[in-house]
């Protein structure tokens, strides 16, 4: 015997265990009515009449405001002077990333990015944003701070902002703008992950770079170098330089970002492109001794060589001698060698700072007075 048809309207959930509820054509011609309605609210600028009822139905905007500070308005005002750079030499080519720093055509990038070309007397081709191409020569170059400057026959051209890397905070959010792997006008985003990271960078071990490093998150990868790493007002506060990757092994050979991008402070890289623009070279203080870079203990050993202090120089005017391990630069704690120099080469030429060291197991201290580097 058949079980009777329920009384209650259609929308009542049947009583009967995993049994489907019928839906008559005269329901479903409602469903879609409301549906249609749904619709119509939702969708272009219409009116008619409902039941009677006149209805006028608001319009859809297509446009999209993004507000003052989003990635996309900080991308758009940074993006117009951010240049993809080409080098090419005799013995190969390479491609980076630079920036505007002044109107009048000079350009911010690393000096790894064309040093080929420099070495090689080869050419530097630079890429604006909106797809002009210009010639670009080399006003200055350093390695020691894997910094240059160059130059194009174009005024009136928008310098980006400079920030004050003194001032950032692990934790800011930060974009990276540059031309990875050619892809020119790349933008990424991420925070600053720490700051004061001694990084060794550079080509080959005669043309290392020391770098007192803001680290990032934000993607970066090949081409990135030389780009602008700005902060959430849109402001320079760092030259995006290396990256750190987990090399070729039987477990991976990716060699781009793993979210280790390191990138050059723009107080100093501001420092040295005055440098560079003014005098063509730039200058970078020194103590006065060679370190032990094979050392493997905490701080930084002074070699212990009979040249390893330079005669007249700040070290030997304080009285260190070879063998003396260096812990304390400036009230930073020196764990290596490597951020004994980054230490150093974030100060200027004449500062005067403390150093605590240890001889023969007692911990002293000495001032210098930087002098600069030949």
């Amino acid at each position: 015997m058949s079980e009777p048809m329920g009384t209650g309207p259609w929308w009542v959930p049947s009583s009967s265990h995993g049994k489907a509820k019928f839906v008559t054509r005269s329901n479903a011609l409602l469903m879609a009515a409301i549906a249609g309605l749904v619709g119509a609210v939702f969708g272009a600028s219409s009116s008619g009449s409902l039941f009677g009822h006149e209805i006028k139905l608001s319009s859809v905007s297509s446009s999209i405001e993004r507000p003052p500070g989003s990635v996309a308005d900080i991308a758009q005002r940074v993006l117009p002077s951010v240049v993809s750079i080409s080098a090419e030499s005799a013995s190969g080519g390479g491609t980076g990333t630079g920036f505007v720093i002044d109107s009048s055509g000079y350009i911010l990038t690393n000096n790894h990015v064309i040093a080929d070309a420099a070495d090689g007397r080869g050419s530097i081709e630079v890429q604006f944003n909106d797809g002009t191409t210009l010639d670009a020569t080399i006003v200055g170059r350093d390695s020691s701070y894997d910094l240059a400057v160059l130059k194009v026959n174009r005024t009136g051209l928008t310098a980006l902002t400079f920030g004050d890397s003194d001032q950032v905070a692990v934790g800011d959010s930060v974009i990276a703008i540059g031309s990875p792997l050619g892809l020119s006008g790349t933008v990424t985003l991420g925070i600053v992950s720490a700051k004061d990271r001694a990084v060794t960078a550079g080509e080959s071990a005669g043309d290392s770079s020391f770098i007192n490093a803001i680290q990032t998150d934000a993607a970066i990868n090949p081409g990135n170098s030389g780009g602008p790493l700005v902060n959430s007002a849109g402001a320079v506060i760092g030259v995006n330089s290396a990256i750190a990757t987990l090399g070729s092994s039987s477990l991976s050979s990716q060699s781009g970002s793993i979210g280790l991008g390191f990138a050059i402070p723009i107080n100093q890289a501001r420092k040295t492109a005055d440098q560079l623009i003014k005098n063509g070279k730039a200058t970078y203080p020194v103590v006065g001794v060679s370190v032990d870079m094979q050392y493997a203990g905490d701080g930084a050993r002074i070699a212990d060589t009979s040249n390893a202090i330079l005669p007249g120089g700040p070290a030997a005017k304080a009285g260190l001698r070879a063998g003396d391990l260096i812990i304390t630069f400036d009230g930073r704690t020196i764990t290596t060698p490597e951020e004994l120099i980054v230490a150093i080469r974030s100060k200027n030429v004449g500062d005067k700072v403390e150093i605590e060291y240890i001889r023969s197991g007692k911990t002293l201290t000495a001032t210098l007075t930087l002098t600069a580097g030949k």
